[in-house]
């Protein structure tokens, strides 16, 4: 088992670990983008269009990526986790298990969260690299270009293999209808299924196809509330959870 890992979290980052959408920096930039932008992520989101076609969009519609300093101060005036996340990563980090951030995101993103020290590196990262700064010397052991959200189930596994875990040794995170793909792997090979702040599009995804979400964590806030912040979820409260995960 590759570094004594005895489990893995894999995790949607936006709106799910932190309450931005994975294309806030362009419209903090940019902000007469905001209502192409925010349609084009409900879009994909929902299901209705590929995440590649997304991706596709956005960088037309920015006709270029976010220099570093432009990412740095984004992050600078905007950077938010939901509670008790970076507890939860130490909590994972000091009992051996792996942490994968499995996001529809920007790479560059990341890039600048770990190079400012924002957020500890994880063992993974899956992440669009609409947005990529290259090479630097924080990067996660594991790194994969995501380009469509079936991609996650299949990234998460290949992380799964590489540290020797069986997939009831992983705990998939998710919130949105283009987390459903990862779902319903986590689904088919018998990992633990948690959604923080479920929106509809999750929801829907899963009943439809008779998936089960055996765990939830925080409230979204009603469609009716667009904007509003999240309320609770306080992600200590996964460790019951994870360590009865560690104990099979």
């Amino acid at each position: 088992m590759e570094d004594g890992f005895r489990a893995l979290v894999s995790s949607d980052w936006n709106q799910c670990l932190s309450p931005c959408g994975p294309f806030d920096p362009i419209v903090f930039h940019y902000p007469e983008l905001a209502a192409e932008i925010g349609k084009v992520f409900r879009d994909y989101t929902g299901n209705r269009i590929r995440l590649s076609d997304a991706l596709d969009v956005v960088a037309g519609l920015t006709g270029g990526m976010l220099s570093a300093g432009q990412m740095d101060a984004y992050l600078d005036a905007a950077f938010e986790l939901y509670p008790a996340v970076l507890e939860l990563a130490g909590w994972c980090r000091e009992n051996r298990v792996a942490l994968m951030i499995n996001t529809t995101g920007f790479k560059g993103y990341f890039q600048r969260l770990f190079a400012k020290n924002l957020f500890p590196v994880p063992q993974a990262l899956a992440a669009n690299r609409v947005i990529d700064y290259r090479e630097t010397d924080r990067e996660p052991p594991f790194v994969f270009d995501l380009r469509e959200t079936a991609d996650k189930g299949i990234f998460t596994a290949k992380v799964a293999r590489r540290l020797g875990l069986r997939p009831d040794k992983v705990v998939v995170i998710g919130d949105s209808g283009g987390d459903g793909p990862h779902f319903q792997w986590g689904a088919e090979n018998g990992a633990e299924l948690v959604a923080a702040f479920a929106k509809p599009s999750l929801i829907e995804f899963c009943r439809s196809r008779g998936i089960e979400i055996g765990h939830f964590i925080g409230k979204a806030p009603a469609a009716s509330l667009a904007g509003a912040p999240a309320e609770g979820g306080d992600f200590m409260k996964l460790v019951p959870l994870l360590e009865e995960v560690l104990s099979r």
